[in-house]
């Protein structure tokens, strides 16, 4: 049995405290710029060969960091892993982006560092070519991002976070079914729509991790998970709009309850 790898992005106040409960962290590359601490603390924890994954920032600025000016952090930090520059929703650019910066900068990578292709897409078909085309361009692990617009037509309801949470469960069954899915690479989930999505996943060993900041989030908001079930609803805050958030405004005990029960839904797994 293999166990999902958990990841969740907190405030600087209490970095270290979240850092202790998870598996790997997870760097966002923007604020390698704007925050000397933030700065400081990834590059102590990459030089400890703690596991950390560089993500390109898309989510949080819309357009990813790309170029020299990404290529400067993967090789400074030497990261465990690096999200390849993407493209929201397009499979095309996705893959013109993936192709770019392999043939620019594949062979600068320090050794160390693994790379993580991003499946883009506004339709199943754009899904499955892109899929197709990371795994043939060589990227080490796949990723599948938690709210993409398909999952609003896959299954419509009005709960969006919903739709997005069984949008996802159903994606990756259909590309498991048709025998799009290489269980012999390693796929990271890319954020959570809600966080007992993580269910729906016990016997896929080929999840190698996840990453969402949902817990801490709602731990701050004071958002207590339903004991057994999650939540049906989700805040609209992103967690690097609160990186400095003050620690005395969290109750810590309410987040790492939070923590505890996402891990919970995520590694109950079966053998």
């Amino acid at each position: 049995m293999n166990k999902i790898k958990i990841s969740h992005e907190a405030p600087l106040s209490i970095f270290d405290e979240v850092t202790n409960l998870t598996d790997y962290q997870y760097c966002l590359v923007h604020l390698m710029d704007e925050s000397p601490e933030y700065r400081d603390k990834f590059i102590k924890l990459c030089k400890e060969k703690y596991e950390v994954i560089l993500d390109n920032s898309i989510f949080e600025l819309g357009t990813a960091f790309k170029g020299e000016d990404y290529f400067k952090w993967v090789k400074k930090l030497k990261p465990n892993w690096y999200i390849i520059p993407d493209v929201l929703e397009d499979c095309e650019g996705t893959i013109e982006q993936a192709e770019e910066w392999i043939a620019t900068y594949g062979k600068k990578i320090p050794r160390r560092s693994k790379s993580i292709g991003v499946v883009q897409g506004k339709t199943l078909e754009e899904i499955i070519r892109c899929y197709k085309a990371l795994e043939w361009l060589g990227v080490d692990m796949i990723a599948i991002s938690f709210d993409y617009s398909l999952y609003e037509k896959m299954f419509p309801h009005p709960n969006q976070k919903l739709s997005w949470m069984m949008g996802r469960v159903q994606l990756l069954g259909i590309l498991l079914d048709m025998g799009i899915i290489n269980p012999d690479i390693p796929h990271h989930l890319l954020g959570s729509g809600l966080p007992q999505e993580g269910l729906y996943y016990k016997d896929y060993n080929w999840i190698y991790s996840t990453d969402t900041s949902n817990p801490i989030v709602h731990g701050i908001k004071g958002k207590k998970y339903i004991e057994n079930q999650g939540l049906w609803s989700k805040e609209s805050q992103k967690l690097h709009e609160m990186i400095h958030y003050p620690e005395e405004e969290i109750d810590m005990e309410l987040v790492e309850y939070n923590v505890s029960q996402f891990k919970s839904y995520w590694n109950e797994r079966k053998n």
